[in-house]
Parts: C-alpha cells; structure tokens; sequence
C-alpha cells in the first residue's frame, strides 16, 4: 500500500501594513513555530516557492515581499523613502498586523540587513537564525560591489549611478545573479530571472533600486550592531551560502563563527541563488538546526 501523499496548500495573499499593501506567501499550522523568510534583490517571496512546500508540515512559514519588491503595492500617496530603515520599519509593522510572537529568521541578501534591523529592535522573539548568503560583516563583500563602493563615494556622480544601472539592472544581469557559479544550469528555473526582471521594468523601480544600492552603505555601519546580536544571543544559527556568489564571499560565512561558536556554517557548490539549486538539502539542514525550536 503506497503511502498518501500530504500536500499542504501555500496561500497568497495581501494584509496592510505601514500604508503599504504587503503581499505575502503563507503555509503550515498556524500553532507550530514560525519561520520568517526575508527575500533579496532583486527578487521576492516567490525565490522560497520550493523551500516552503519542503517546510511547512514542521513549520508557518511567512514569506513577505519587501517594498520595491515583487507584488507588494505602494501607493504614490505613501511617498515612501527606500533605505534598509525603512524596509525593516515595513517588515516590523507586517510581523505586528500578522501577530508573530516568536519566529525564527531565515535572511538572504537584502533580507540580512533587513531582518537583522528587525532582529535589534525585537530581539526577545528571534528564536533561530538561518543566514543563507546573508552578509554581516565587511569580509564578505566581494568584488562584485566594487562598481556600487564607488556609486558611494560618489553619489551625485552620474556616471557612477549609470555604471551600476547598467551592470545589474535588466533581464542579462538578472540572469548573471542567478547562474554564475553554477555548474548545472538546468536547475535555474528561467521564470526566475526572467519574473525578477519583469518587475524591474515597472515604472520608477529602476530608481528604487538604485536608492537601495546608494543606502546599502549604511548597513555597514550596522555590522558592530548585529554582531553584537548574534554573541549575546547565541541563538541556533545556520549560516548555509553559495561559495561562487561574486558578492557574498564565503569569508563573511566563515566569521559567524566568531561571534557564535555554536552556528553552523556550510559552503555550497552553487551560487548566489542557492536554492535553485540545493533547495532539499537546505530544508534539510534548516530543520536539523531549528527542530528544537517551540512554537
């Protein structure tokens, strides 16, 4: 006799939050421990599409599209200022309106800078950290911001913003983000890059994105701070990266380790968009790390 086979829906759906209508992907028992996946640029919720059926029968997983991001709405009227702040406010006025108590984190790319904000300013209900190329600390920039260091020095220099522009900000630098450092690309479903750069294309996003390039910068500054998180807390941590990702180099993966002895820390044969190609073994390992965790 075959065993039923257990499908448990994912729900999509907007909630308001901080005048912004967020769109979020939710699924699980609502009484079991939460994870909260942070997405990065430039993609959204819809980069965990595969994590979280993998998840959601030991976990309410809650996956938000930042602002800027994916099918989240901003209203003209909000004139919302895109910095990190700003995001992290949103992303804690989200956690607020859904009610979540007590979560765990899984941050990747921007999601690091971004949940780790809301982290310092919630820290009683962060009760696991999984860092999936999730950078916080100055060892694990890479070459790849080198044109972007520059666009900070010099951010009212044209030519600097259009260098960036150029480099990342269409369908073929979509696409460079999703496949370098991957040996076997046909496990990079196309519709990724190809959804990511479609809704760059929006009216106004391109200058989005180019302001959160500018305020990357100050995550920087916040480094000190998180690491300062993550040794008083010593929360179960799993630091779990791309090897081949051109910005977040496995150094910054390594250096958890000195602030929490007690994280675990894998270096994948992959990229930066580790989940299109390691997405079993990373659920795997997400419940080896958090399955001790209580709701």
């Amino acid at each position: 006799m075959t065993s039923p086979i257990v499908h448990i829906p994912v729900r999509h759906q907007f909630v308001e939050a901080d005048g912004v209508r967020v769109f979020y992907r939710e699924a699980g028992n609502p009484a079991a421990p939460t994870l909260l996946l942070v997405h990065g640029f430039p993609s959204s919720s819809h980069q965990f599409r595969d994590l979280i059926p993998l998840l959601a029968d030991k976990f309410r997983i809650v996956a938000p599209d930042l602002p800027g991001f994916g099918f989240t709405e901003v209203p003209p009227e909000r004139e919302y200022r895109y910095s990190f702040d700003a995001l992290a406010v949103t992303l804690g006025a989200f956690v607020e309106k859904l009610g979540l108590q007590r979560y765990s984190l899984y941050v990747f790319d921007y999601g690091a800078p971004t949940g780790l904000r809301l982290a310092l300013a919630q820290p009683e209900r962060v009760t696991g950290l999984i860092s999936q190329n999730g950078n916080a600390y100055l060892e694990g920039l890479g070459d790849a911001w080198e044109p972007i260091r520059a666009y900070w020095a010099e951010p009212h220099n044209h030519e600097r913003r259009k260098v960036v522009h150029d480099a990342v900000l269409h369908l073929e630098g979509t696409r460079w983000q999703y496949v370098h450092g991957v040996k076997d690309l046909a496990l990079v479903a196309p519709e990724s890059y190809y959804l990511d750069a479609l809704l760059l294309e929006r009216p106004g996003n391109k200058d989005i994105q180019l302001d959160l390039f500018l305020d990357y910068a100050n995550n920087l500054k916040l480094y000190p701070a998180f690491q300062a998180f993550f040794r008083d807390t010593r929360l179960p941590t799993l630091v779990i990266w791309g090897e081949h990702d051109p910005f977040f180099i496995p150094p910054g993966a390594e250096a958890f380790k000195r602030d929490n002895p007690n994280a675990v820390v894998e270096l994948l044969d992959t990229g930066h968009f580790a989940l299109e190609t390691h997405v079993g073994h990373i659920a795997q390992r997400i419940c080896e790390v958090l399955g001790n965790i209580q709701g």
